[in-house]
C-alpha cells in the first residue's frame, strides 16, 4: 500500500509502509499549495525531476531540517551538496534499490537550470521518476513533453502515472492523453495546470480525451489517494 498526497502544482507526499517521500516539493511561494515545508517532519527521501524553482523548491531547507536524502541528477546533487544536502546522484536509465523499493530514472524533455539570483546554475539532465513503493510502481513524468520513450513504460506495468497537462512549457492535454497511451497505467493523475495563467487547462477534457485507456483520477491540492499492489 502507497498513500499519494497532493500538495499542488506538481508536488506530493508519498507514504510507504517505513517511508515518507516527497516529489518536487515546491510550497513556498506556490499558490495551490496544501502545506508548508516547516509541516513535514520525518521525510526520508526527496525526488527532484529538475532544477526549475516550481520543482526544487522547498528541497534545500526540508533537507536542511529533516536530514532527508535527495535524489536528483548528478549536477543537481553537486550543487545541494554545496549547501550541505545529502544526495544520492543517479542518472537518466539508472536504477537504485533504496529501503523501501527500486528507483528508475526516467527521460524527460525540457530544461533544467538553476536560477540563484541573476545566473542560471547548470541543473544537468531534466528526468522523471519510476518508483517502486511497497510493491506500488508510480511514474512521476517531472515536466515533459511528449516522448517516445514513454511507449518503453508499457512494460512497466505503472499503478499510476503523474503526468503534466498545462501545455506551454510540458504536454498539453491531447498531448498527455497520448501518452497515457504509450504508458498504459492503471490510473493517471493529471498535474502542473492551473497554477499560473500560462499553464491552464481543462481536467475534464483531459479526462474525456483518455477515454477507456486508463482510469482518471483529478486530484485537488490536499486531496489524497490510497494505491494497493
Amino acid at each position: 500500500m502507497a498513500k499519494l498526497h497532493y500538495l499542488g502544482h506538481s508536488a506530493f507526499e508519498i507514504r510507504g509502509r517505513d517511508t515518507v517521500l516527497l516529489v518536487d516539493p515546491f510550497l513556498s511561494g506556490n499558490p495551490t499549495a496544501a502545506a508548508q515545508g516547516s509541516e513535514f517532519n520525518d521525510v526520508r527521501y526527496i525526488f527532484v525531476t529538475h532544477g526549475h524553482g516550481d520543482h526544487l523548491g522547498d528541497t534545500v531547507s526540508i533537507a536542511s531540517r529533516t536530514g532527508a536524502t535527495v535524489v536528483a541528477n548528478y549536477e543537481i546533487c553537486h550543487y545541494l551538496g554545496k549547501k550541505g544536502v545529502s544526495c544520492h546522484a543517479m542518472h537518466i536509465g539508472g536504477t537504485f534499490t533504496f529501503p523501501f523499493g527500486r528507483v528508475k530514472m526516467t527521460p524527460a524533455l525540457h530544461g533544467s537550470d538553476i536560477l540563484e539570483g541573476d545566473h542560471l546554475v547548470p541543473g544537468g539532465a531534466p528526468c522523471g521518476f519510476l518508483l517502486d513503493v511497497d510493491g506500488v510502481r508510480i511514474y512521476h513524468a517531472g515536466d515533459t513533453g511528449l516522448t517516445m520513450d514513454m511507449q518503453l513504460l508499457a512494460e512497466e506495468k505503472v499503478k499510476a502515472a503523474i503526468l503534466p497537462i498545462g501545455g506551454n512549457f510540458v504536454m498539453d492535454i491531447h498531448d498527455a492523453a497520448r501518452a497515457v497511451g504509450f504508458i498504459r497505467p492503471e490510473i493517471v493523475i493529471p498535474i502542473h495546470y492551473d497554477t499560473f495563467p500560462v499553464i491552464m487547462a481543462d481536467p475534464d477534457a483531459f479526462e474525456q480525451l483518455v477515454g477507456k485507456t486508463a482510469g482518471v483520477k483529478i486530484m485537488h491540492s490536499g486531496e489524497s489517494l490510497e494505491l494497493a499492489v
